[in-house]
């Protein structure tokens, strides 16, 4: 994308309740790779007390739960309260109608380095939070005792 910084995005305040009201987070791109940030990101929030669910290509166990090739793969009865994206920019815009489709997406976050403001306005159009170039595990870490 032409533009590398965020023109929809969350606040601080908005980002502390996020952490406060969602339950179960898909997390696309997430690799099997220990080695590799979105694996450690979502083991992470895993360990945080949150559901991870893994989208990822290859359908296989990642953290433990049954990864899906996309989400459009996640059965309808298993609810997703937010979409941590870890992949390049010009892929939120698939992403971003994926969540739309699905209806019950509350929050929108694209992380560290991701930035795609067209996808980030559908997704806010449409009533959901949105993040974008901001890492989940810095974030809530931040939070600390925020959280309680």
């Amino acid at each position: 994308m032409e533009c590398e910084f965020p023109t929809v995005n969350s606040s601080s305040e908005e980002i502390k309740n996020i952490f406060k009201s969602v339950k179960t987070i898909a997390v696309v791109g997430l690799s099997p790779d220990p080695s590799k940030d979105s694996n450690h990101v979502a083991a992470y929030l895993q360990q945080a007390g949150y559901k991870i669910i893994p989208i990822y290509p290859k359908d296989e166990l990642i953290l433990g739960e049954q990864s899906y090739p996309s989400l459009a793969d996640v059965p309808a009865h298993i609810q997703i309260d937010m979409v941590d994206i870890f992949r390049k920019p010009e892929a939120l815009d698939a992403i971003a109608d994926a969540c739309i489709a699905r209806g019950d997406v509350k929050v929108f976050w694209a992380q560290k380095g991701i930035v795609n403001n067209a996808a980030a306005e559908r997704a806010r159009t449409a009533g959901m939070t949105v993040v974008q170039n901001k890492c989940t595990m810095v974030e809530h870490r931040g939070l600390g005792n925020g959280l309680k």
